[in-house]
């Protein structure tokens, strides 16, 4: 990362509007989730949560958004989100999150999930699209009590597609941990994306010959890994997407990965996994979110 930390010829990392910061805890509130908590500073903001899914009116929806459309060179953002004991909290963003093109810096973004005593996360963010020389990091790091329950996705993109660029970015560098709260590991997933080396991007741990890769992460003591990952496996196999189940660590859950080369059925098909994962777990349907 040193050689893509230079300084920019706009604004430098740590400058007003450069160091996005997001902070919310949830808490439960008689029959409710409330967010109880929040602080922002801009690019990063949320809209009011709302309680919109009518199989768990307890259940409100967060977007988080930024003002900035994207993210840009030098951009520095942080999010930490507590969801206490008993809370049941659905995270989205707004729209895909778009990485610009960068000529002499770098991109950043942390994300602190802690999901408390019995509670029921989903953390969903929409695609993340690399432009053209863009360079970005991000470091995703979830925190589950063993009676908690957290559905996690990520959706990378090769490029502008209709644009005609596919891995046209400089490098995207992707780390997911999912541990306990005494710092157990449960799952580490490393995404290197540097299209300058010699199978980073085609391999067939990542891309293969596609333009879509999405991965979704159960981890559940409300079912047995096992059928969780049956469950997961049975929903996809009709979506004619190519796509691997596996169970993760310690009987705590499972998770798969799709791949493909259409946005719409890639979409499809994790809506697919949602909805199967939710009917198995809570016994409701995944609800319809409008999205801008």
């Amino acid at each position: 990362m040193l050689d893509l930390a230079g300084p920019p010829d706009t604004l430098a990392a740590g400058r007003p509007g450069k160091v996005g910061l997001l902070e919310l805890r949830y808490a439960r509130v008689g029959d409710r989730t409330e967010l109880v908590d929040r602080y922002q500073k801009s690019p990063l903001q949320i809209m009011r949560p709302l309680y919109v899914d009518p199989a768990r009116p307890d259940l409100p929806v967060t977007y988080l958004m930024s003002t900035g459309g994207g993210v840009i060179q030098a951009d520095r953002n942080r999010i930490d989100i507590d969801c206490g004991p008993g809370t049941a909290v659905h995270l989205t963003t707004q729209a895909a999150t778009k990485v610009h093109r960068m000529e002499f810096d770098h991109a950043t973004q942390v994300v602190n999930l802690t999901a408390g005593e019995r509670s029921y996360v989903e953390y969903l963010p929409d695609s993340l699209i690399p432009y053209r020389d863009a360079r970005f990091y991000q470091h995703t790091r979830v925190t589950v009590d063993p009676t908690a329950t957290v559905l996690m996705g990520e959706t990378i993109a090769a490029g502008r597609l209709a644009r005609g660029e596919r891995h046209a970015y400089r490098m995207l560098f992707s780390d997911l941990e999912i541990q306990r709260p005494d710092g157990t590991l449960l799952a580490v997933d490393s995404v290197r994306l540097d299209p300058q080396a010699p199978g980073a991007v085609t391999g067939p741990a990542v891309f293969a010959d596609h333009d879509l890769m999405a991965s979704l992460y159960a981890v559940t003591p409300l079912a047995p890994a096992t059928r969780v990952a049956d469950t997961l496996h049975e929903a996809l196999l009709a979506t004619g997407l190519a796509f691997g189940v596996s169970t993760l660590p310690d009987d705590c859950g499972a998770w798969v990965r799709i791949v493909g080369s259409d946005s719409p059925a890639i979409t499809r098909a994790m809506r697919v996994a949602w909805d199967a994962l939710r009917r198995l777990l809570i016994d409701v349907p995944a609800p319809d979110l409008r999205k801008t």
